[in-house]
């Protein structure tokens, strides 16, 4: 079995078209074809089953695409550390987050970063929360921020980064914009503009409401939060947005008010493997997260 083959499995397994995967391999179709009649026949079963072009994984394929990517991934992280040790200010960094910490939080720990290692690459990944926690776990990235943190699991380290509270995003001409806070039970009759189900920040608000005694009504769901704020501009509804999301993208017709008491609040932080290493390059960038939002939260403290 040759590291080639499996590339051009998983290359297959995951665009389940061998020309597309031999176009994406920069190799020729029959290459690619040979090469995997070759690994089936070595293996002693069949890996995928043909439908006209396409192709899809048989049962025993999708087993043997999981343990592949797991290898792949160690044989990625073993040449990447070589490289790294070699001068781990040029290295590269896989992280991961979820679309909230997208349009500040992110950029602005890179950027700060970067003054300090402005040749360090950066390989950036959104995803949903148990698929950041899930790929922290299978290899497929090594650092993952996310809110709120997840329970304590032998499986990663987890380290808070800092707690933030949750705000209403309201129409201006809202008959609450010029309260200075609102309570969140003020809001039970106004239509919600939220993520859809899947998303941990969904959960968060639908069981905030739920404390409140009441059931939010949604009035429209989105993946993209810039695009959730439009529609609140427009007045088709309100939303509730973690503070991070709103520092420095407020968007025109629309006014962000605290919630009394503080009402709702999610801790972010950075998970990491427990039973790999960190590459040096991305200790470096871990280690430089703890000491920058330290740093935030004694400022802002």
């Amino acid at each position: 079995m040759e590291i080639r083959q499996i590339r051009y499995f998983m290359e297959v397994a995951t665009r389940e078209h061998v020309t597309e995967a031999a176009n994406a391999l920069h190799v020729a179709q029959s290459s690619v074809s040979r090469q995997i009649a070759n690994l089936e026949n070595e293996l002693g079963a069949d890996l995928f089953i043909r439908e006209s072009r396409r192709v899809k994984l048989t049962p025993v394929g999708k087993i043997f695409f999981k343990r592949m990517k797991q290898a792949m991934n160690v044989i990625d992280d073993a040449t990447r550390e070589v490289e790294e040790y070699l001068d781990p200010k040029k290295g590269t960094i896989r992280i991961a987050y979820p679309i909230s910490l997208a349009s500040h939080t992110i950029p602005t720990a890179i950027h700060a970063f970067r003054v300090y290692y402005p040749e360090v690459k950066f390989q950036l990944k959104q995803a949903l929360y148990p698929d950041l926690i899930q790929g922290v776990i299978d290899g497929d990235f090594n650092l993952a921020l996310l809110g709120p943190l997840p329970k304590a699991d032998e499986k990663f380290r987890r380290k808070i980064l800092f707690t933030e509270n949750l705000v209403a995003l309201l129409p201006l001409h809202h008959t609450l914009a010029n309260k200075p806070s609102i309570g969140l039970r003020e809001l039970k009759d106004d239509p919600f503009i939220m993520l859809p189900k899947g998303f941990i920040l969904r959960e968060i608000v639908e069981k905030a409401c739920t404390s409140h005694g009441f059931t939010p009504k949604v009035g429209f769901e989105g993946d993209d939060t810039d695009a959730l704020k439009g529609l609140v501009s427009a007045g088709l509804g309100v939303a509730l947005m973690p503070e991070v999301t709103v520092i420095d993208n407020v968007p025109r017709s629309t006014v962000n008010i605290p919630l009394s008491n503080n009402t709702i609040t999610r801790t972010v932080g950075v998970i990491t493997p427990t039973h790999r290493k960190l590459l040096p390059t991305e200790e470096i960038f871990h280690q430089f997260l703890l000491d920058f939002f330290s740093r935030l939260n004694h400022f802002s403290g």
